[in-house]
């Protein structure tokens, strides 16, 4: 299985075009804003121009109001939303119908306990995201570079595909994919040379490494 990669939090022309050169299938644009990557929806819209019908554009939010998703589809039109927050599968379905698009889900892992949480959101769900679990005090529910035990997901198999996330980076993606098993990768801050600044050269040097796994 040939591994695949989405670019989170892209915010300027120039990662775009960096994941775009490097074959990326998805970009995530950022609507939280604790996020260093949060974007206004008209800037997300202006750059997500040349992804179409290249990539997928992922909009990435975190419970989020039904004025917000409103907002988002009215102003972006993704392909997909990316749910980070602590979203129920009765509120992911409720979004997805909102929205009239696919839905990634992401949940938080620390130990094989927390993949059963996965089981009740895999019929309403395009993909599953499985991220490090962040700490209790912290202010983000991702991209702060954190990774968990991919040997975790070692075996594990879901009715949609699923996304690896949480603390890759250019050099232990290919480590990362084969411990786990991954067939779809996510990288963040990863990609970055300070938080929320997306670095192009760091994003081919991961989409490479990707092509390579």
């Amino acid at each position: 299985m040939t591994l695949k990669a989405k670019i989170c939090g892209v915010s300027s022309p120039e990662a775009v075009t960096a994941a775009l050169e490097g074959g990326a299938g998805w970009l995530g644009f950022v609507f939280f804003p604790a996020s260093p990557r949060n974007i206004a929806v008209e800037a997300a819209a202006r750059l997500a121009q040349p992804v179409r019908n290249r990539a997928k554009v992922v909009a990435l939010l975190v419970d989020p109001t039904d004025a917000h998703v409103d907002a988002v589809v009215r102003g972006l039109a993704p392909d997909l939303f990316q749910l980070h927050g602590s979203e129920s599968p009765s509120r992911t379905r409720e979004i997805a119908a909102r929205a009239g698009v696919g839905i990634i889900k992401a949940l938080p892992v620390a130990e094989a306990s927390d993949l059963a949480a996965a089981r009740g959101y895999e019929g309403l769900v395009e993909h599953l995201m499985f991220d490090a679990k962040p700490a209790k005090d912290a202010a983000l529910p991702g991209g702060v570079g954190r990774a968990f035990d991919w040997s975790l997901m070692a075996g594990q198999r879901f009715a949609r595909p699923w996304f690896l996330a949480g603390g890759l980076d250019p050099w232990n993606v290919v480590e990362a994919a084969q411990v786990s098993g991954a067939p779809l990768v996510d990288v963040s801050s990863g990609v970055e040379r300070g938080r929320g600044l997306k670095d192009p050269a760091l994003i081919t040097a991961f989409l490479d490494a990707v092509r390579r796994a």
